[in-house]
């Protein structure tokens, strides 16, 4: 009785998803060999009439985390499938093999994974597990989770802006820099290639993004991170015009090096110079900032940058109001100290 061809999982385990009156019944183990062996069976057992359909609720956490994600893998990014992977091997694992409506202890658990790792971290597990969960019809209990720390992630002012420009000039992050500075994405950078650029018209026409998928191999998406973020933006540091025609593109690449490496250089040239560590999202945060100093409305610093929420620029803007705010109450204070001292 042939049963579909078995697939290893990015766990190592390998996984056949049966199809049985129409319902989904997934097969786990750790050898190709057995996986088959063992979907053979109950497909035979179930034509037999001697093997109901098992209720999802009698699944392994481990089970239902791959049944869910294996439903997903054809419809979501690569990158969003490698995030759910890397919370299904690395949180959880106390109980990855018992069945779902046997875990009651769901608090203590994140409880524990708070201890270890950021609250961020767990925060974006507990998402992945309630969704699981609600995939077989079940329901997380709701769990106090960690308390986040507001950081702001930091950006260069106008001054700060052209000092780095100044200091990274000839450096093997300036083309990479020059363009994160006109709001590209890390993502969107690695999948620039020479069709992205109409020199003759100063445009940069920003289309696909390139990610790592659960394999921790980086794959071209045509797709940008969201709808807005395909998007034409005018060339507006010359340097980067210059650079751009002495480009020699790589295999069609603009960029022939690791995702990681721009991030690395950026930071160096920003520590020799005194700068914040900004890395390439950073200097795509910069762009907003600069778009707030020169008073340019945030819906059009939206559009260019490619931002699908509000929150994002708003919130660049309201911080920098208040350090705005902040300057005028100084000169306020400083007019009456001198008024004191006369």
């Amino acid at each position: 009785m042939k049963v579909p061809k078995a697939r290893k999982l990015a766990s190592g385990n390998w996984f056949i998803q049966l199809r049985l009156n129409g319902e989904s019944v997934p097969v786990t183990a750790s050898t190709e060999k057995e996986c088959t062996r063992i979907a053979t069976l109950i497909k035979a057992e179930h034509a037999a009439g001697k093997r109901q359909i098992t209720d999802k609720s009698s699944f392994t956490l481990e089970q239902a985390c791959e049944y869910y994600i294996s439903n997903r893998e054809h419809s979501l990014s690569p990158s969003t499938i490698r995030g759910y992977y890397t919370i299904k091997n690395n949180r959880l694992q106390g109980v990855m093999k018992k069945p779902v409506r046997s875990i009651d202890n769901w608090q203590e658990l994140f409880d524990q994974e708070a201890a270890i790792v950021s609250p961020k971290t767990v925060e974006n597990a507990y998402l992945f597990f309630k969704s699981v969960l609600n995939d077989i019809g079940m329901t997380l209990p709701r769990i106090t989770l960690p308390q986040k720390e507001q950081k702001e992630r930091p950006w260069l002012d106008p001054e700060q802006i052209l000092k780095f420009i100044d200091a990274v000039k000839g450096e093997p992050c300036e083309l990479a820099a020059l363009l994160a500075l006109h709001s590209l994405r890390l993502s969107e950078l690695m999948a620039l290639n020479k069709h992205s650029f109409d020199l003759h018209n100063d445009l940069i026409f920003v289309s696909g993004a390139v990610v790592f998928n659960k394999e921790n191999t980086p794959v071209r998406k045509k797709t940008n991170k969201n709808t807005a973020s395909t998007r034409t933006i005018p060339i507006m540091i010359p340097r980067l015009k210059t650079l751009l025609e002495q480009q020699a593109f790589d295999d069609d690449k603009l960029l022939g090096c690791h995702q990681n490496t721009p991030y690395e250089q950026i930071n160096r040239v920003c520590e020799r110079i005194g700068l914040p560590l900004v890395g390439v999202h950073g200097l795509r945060h910069s762009f907003a900032s600069l778009g707030y100093y020169l008073r340019i409305p945030e819906l059009e610093i939206m559009e260019l940058g490619g931002w699908s929420d509000y929150e994002t620029v708003h919130k660049v803007y309201t911080h920098l109001a208040k350090l705005d705010r902040l300057k005028s109450k100084n000169k306020i204070a400083e007019f009456f100290s001198s008024a004191a001292e006369g």
